[in-house]
């Protein structure tokens, strides 16, 4: 849903990298994971995102499975509490994805003008 800021018409994309029938990384999966580098915890990154703890742990379960090594570790709680980290590949493809959505986002401007030009008027 389009915030007060964003226009009435515009071109959403959404980028998914699939392997096989998974997929690897997508829109939720990298904000799952820049919400597990901001707070340090997969449980507070879930409730920061709208979701359960299971939610936000079977897709990381999911994207960790799908790369050659972990994106994110864990630590389990106990006397000092738990936590969370993207790993240095984490890092890495978190940076890659959110560059490449900029440069598809700045590619497709021309685009988002030409046909949100075609469309009828929004009743606000």
């Amino acid at each position: 849903m389009p915030s007060d800021t964003t226009p009435l018409n515009y071109l959403k994309t959404q980028i998914r990298l699939m392997k096989g029938s998974d997929i690897a990384l997508g829109p939720g999966k990298v904000d799952l994971l820049a919400a597990i580098m901001d707070t340090g915890s997969i449980s507070a990154a879930g409730r920061q995102l709208g979701m359960s703890y299971r939610r936000a742990w079977l897709l990381v379960e999911t994207m960790n499975t799908c790369f050659v090594s972990p994106l994110v570790v864990s630590t389990k709680g106990g006397k000092h509490g738990g936590g969370a980290q993207l790993t240095e590949l984490g890092v890495e493809v978190l940076h890659i994805y959110q560059t490449m959505q900029q440069q598809v986002q700045q590619q497709l401007k021309s685009y988002e003008q030409q046909l949100c030009g075609l469309l009828t008027q929004v009743n606000p």
